[in-house]
């Protein structure tokens, strides 16, 4: 039986969690998830602990935060007047928003905080700075590299 490899695409079944045991994500009742190992789909520290695993394979592993979604960005959270948004736009603590970049690109934002005049909004992925925890089984090498 070969073992996962770069350039393979294999399909997982994978549950992750932070540190405490929270889960946050998982493809039961889907599709497994299917990517190219060292192909950068996915998270690196996820990506490196599937190569070498074969079909049936299951294993814990935990992805420190710099190989999942970095560190937390202290200069990605930013006070923004209030006024400065769509008149609309009520906001409230989580509530995710999009802002454009000067390029026309979409940044997503939280809401982690509202105040009278401004607001306070997070560009950080809700996972940065965290250690993740996965179970991950390898259910099928669909093509080999």
């Amino acid at each position: 039986m070969s073992e996962a490899k770069s350039g393979d695409t294999v399909r997982i079944n994978y549950t992750g969690k932070l540190t405490d045991g929270t889960r946050f994500d998982s493809s039961e009742g889907r599709e497994p998830l299917e990517f190219q190992v060292g192909a950068g789909q996915i998270i690196s520290g996820l990506d490196r602990e599937v190569e070498g695993m074969k079909v049936g394979d299951k294993q814990t592993v935990t992805v420190p935060a710099e190989e999942a979604y970095g560190a937390h960005d202290s200069a990605k959270v930013q006070k923004v007047p209030r006024n400065a948004l769509p008149p609309e736009i009520e906001p409230q603590q989580g509530m995710q928003l999009q802002a454009r970049t000067p390029d026309g690109g979409q940044v997503p934002l939280v809401v982690t905080a509202v105040e009278a005049e401004e607001i306070t909004v997070d560009a950080n992925h809700p996972l940065a700075g965290q250690d993740l925890v996965f179970d991950i089984e390898v259910v099928e090498i669909v093509k080999a590299a």
